[in-house]
């Protein structure tokens, strides 16, 4: 079943309850997301999405993810 732009955020606003969180995408299996939150400031990009996708709880995990795409913005607020 394709996951949804909402499930998405969802997901990411019970790891990040304070972000500015932003998805879009509507065809069920490439989306865009841009997460700001305070817990990224000191790490660096890689650290930043690994949150992001741990978040995902496996979404994205190989051929058999409901999620097949993400572009993923991610940064601590200036």
């Amino acid at each position: 079943m394709p996951i949804t732009a909402h499930e998405i955020e969802t997901l990411l606003r019970e790891a990040f309850p304070d972000a500015k969180i932003t998805v879009q995408g509507d065809d069920g299996a490439h989306f865009a997301a841009e997460v700001i939150d305070a817990s990224f400031a000191g790490k660096n990009r890689v650290q930043q999405q690994r949150a992001v996708y741990a978040a995902l709880k496996g979404k994205m995990d190989g051929s058999n993810g409901e999620l097949h795409a993400l572009a993923l913005t991610t940064k601590a607020p200036s």
